[in-house]
């Protein structure tokens, strides 16, 4: 049963008569004629008692009337909410991340949706990438935006243009905080505390020609707001990004980068062949085209 017959049939029924009604619809009456019999074949039952100039509905027809009423309704309605789907973008995105600057990128692209989007609500979660890979995979997140080196095999990503330069952060009062920069061969000397993902500790060792082993760790982190604390009390020296600790003229660390430069990528990753919800589909569609002009 088409909705484009019912329609037909809700026509002559208002109009109550086949001629007229086909002047409505624009087609000729022997077409509207045949596909109402057609239609009353295919429901096994009269639906139109046909006058010499007047059609009236039998209990069947009026029956059909309220239904195909209901029926053209519902598929009005519905073909109104996809022409307007930005209306229907609505409900929670679930975003990870770790503690670094390409969350600025990440920022702009989700203000930007929000503005369009305005019943988003985002719920962010912050860890390192091997934390918000695992919730990725236990479906808490959406999506997770991730330092490199990391292991993305099994998600789609798109990888960020920004780089994430290395350094040490450094006690005010210290010699190395005085330097314009810090080599491989003061590290090597230094109390560290570095990261707990094993893969960048090996990068890392890798970059100064060294074995994990042979580097001073005092203490490993997560994130590294308290691992700056730490460094402020005089424990080490910490391994970090930067631009992800704020510091202020009061600051009582400071930042040195690496050199040679060391400079690491960042992905946003979501789960392959994941069934997503209607808006964080369109979401992880808008962002992968973003982040690709």
């Amino acid at each position: 049963m088409e909705i484009r017959i019912l329609r037909y049939f809700l026509t002559v029924a208002r109009e109550e008569n086949i001629t007229r009604a086909a002047a409505v619809l624009h087609i000729t009456q022997p077409t509207l004629s045949r596909q109402l019999i057609q239609l009353e074949e295919e429901l096994n039952t009269q639906l139109l008692i046909r006058g010499k100039n007047k059609v009236t509905l039998t209990d069947a027809g009026m029956l059909l009337r309220r239904r195909a009423e209901e029926i053209i309704n519902l598929a009005d309605k519905t073909e109104k909410e996809f022409l307007a789907a930005d209306e229907l973008i609505a409900g929670e995105i679930f975003v990870g991340a770790g503690e670094i600057n390409a969350m600025h990128q990440l920022g702009e692209f989700m203000m930007d949706f929000h503005r369009r989007f305005p019943r988003i609500q985002y719920h962010l979660y912050s860890g390192n990438a091997d934390d918000v890979k695992q919730k990725i995979d236990q479906g808490f997140l959406d999506i997770g935006l991730l330092t490199e080196p990391v292991d993305i095999e099994k998600y789609d990503f798109v990888r960020l243009k920004y780089k994430e330069a290395w350094g040490i952060i450094a006690p005010l009062n210290s010699e190395i905080a005085k330097k314009e920069y810090v080599t491989p061969e003061d590290i090597q000397k230094l109390p560290l505390l570095i990261g707990h993902r094993l893969i960048v500790q090996n990068e890392l060792a890798h970059w100064m020609g060294l074995d994990i082993s042979d580097l001073n760790i005092v203490a490993t982190y997560d994130l590294i707001y308290n691992a700056a604390i730490l460094v402020e009390k005089g424990l080490g020296y910490a391994l970090c990004l930067d631009k992800i600790v704020y510091m202020s003229n009061q600051s009582l660390v400071r930042f040195v980068p690496l050199k040679p430069a060391y400079e690491t990528g960042a992905v946003i990753v979501w789960k392959k062949h994941q069934v997503f919800s209607a808006t964080a589909t369109r979401f992880i569609q808008e962002l992968y085209t973003y982040f690709h002009k």
